[in-house]
């Protein structure tokens, strides 16, 4: 799975990095099993042409299967998680996009 997501407006990136890394992931993995691979990919403010970047960061996450995918995603997801409402703390939840990935390592 990767989801791209975009800093709520008004926060530093130094604000957006801490509250990931140091509030919201850490409730992810009190709500849910940690999934194989739970990757966080901070993007740099501008592309590599200069063009201002759409999103803040890059996730991504690794399951053993499509069981242990949906596992995850239906306690992450649950009304009673948190997860939503912490979201709202630092992200702009209107401009996440995620995407199942079929992922080929060479």
């Amino acid at each position: 799975m990767v989801v791209l997501l975009k800093a709520r407006a008004g926060l530093s990136r130094a604000e957006f990095v801490d509250y990931y890394e140091n509030h919201h992931v850490p409730l992810v993995l009190r709500v849910a099993p940690a999934p194989a691979l739970y990757a966080r990919h901070y993007l740099p403010e501008a592309d590599m042409s200069g063009n201002p970047s759409e999103f803040d960061a890059m996730t991504q996450l690794k399951f053993a299967d499509k069981q242990a995918f949906r596992e995850w995603l239906s306690l992450v997801a649950a009304t009673d998680s948190g997860i939503a409402e912490d979201e709202a703390r630092f992200l702009d939840r209107s401009r996440m996009r995620s995407w199942v990935v079929d992922e080929r390592v060479s």
